[in-house]
């Protein structure tokens, strides 16, 4: 639970009273590897703070080819943020590409909490900052730079992810084919 605090704080400073007021909205739930948090579809009305494990958040399209929008490792939060915010029809899934702890809790309830306590309100609006910023700095990513620079990138920001999850979920992160991700990889371990 400590590391749990000080990830928390790390994004926003919050008492120890408040945090534990925030702390106690959750209960843990385990999931195991290949089952959702959240699916296209759904009305969601949850999310959680990734305690163990990995996830990914990803679409299909019209044709049912999914492509990864993002990986998170513990510990963070997780949830289907535009459905949540907006009340209507989910368009993402959250799996789990391993088996996980997640501490969950009612979005509207956790919102509930904001009149009373500016200081999770506060946390909240950091976590929609960095959300944006990575968010943008991730299509910036995708629009300005070659997948051999995009994949050193992941490298850097994902150590050791690449040998937890199938190569193919990284190569769609990176917006490449598996051979494609192949022949990077082999390029890059030949420098």
């Amino acid at each position: 639970m400590e590391a749990l605090k000080k990830y928390i704080k790390q994004i926003h400073p919050i008492s120890e009273e408040t945090l534990e007021i925030l702390l106690a909205q959750f209960s843990t739930e385990t999931f195991t590897k290949g089952t959702y948090f959240a699916k296209e579809g759904n009305s969601e009305t949850r999310f959680g703070i990734l305690m163990k494990g990995v996830s990914r958040a990803f679409f299909r399209n019209t044709e049912g080819a999914e492509y990864n929008k993002m990986f998170n490792v513990a510990p963070s939060f997780i949830g289907a943020y535009s459905a949540l915010i907006t009340e209507k029809e989910n368009r993402i899934n959250i799996e789990f590409l391993t088996d996980v702890e997640v501490l969950v809790t009612n979005y509207q309830q956790f919102i509930s909490l904001y009149q009373k306590h500016s200081q999770i309100e506060s946390l909240s609006r950091k976590l929609s900052e960095n959300y944006f910023v990575q968010k943008e700095k991730r299509e910036i990513e995708l629009v300005t730079m070659d997948a051999e620079k995009r994949y050193e990138i992941f490298k850097q920001e994902f150590p050791n992810l690449d040998q937890l999850i199938p190569q193919y979920h990284i190569a769609s992160y990176l917006g490449v084919s598996a051979t494609q991700l192949s022949r990077i990889r082999r390029n890059l371990a030949g420098k």
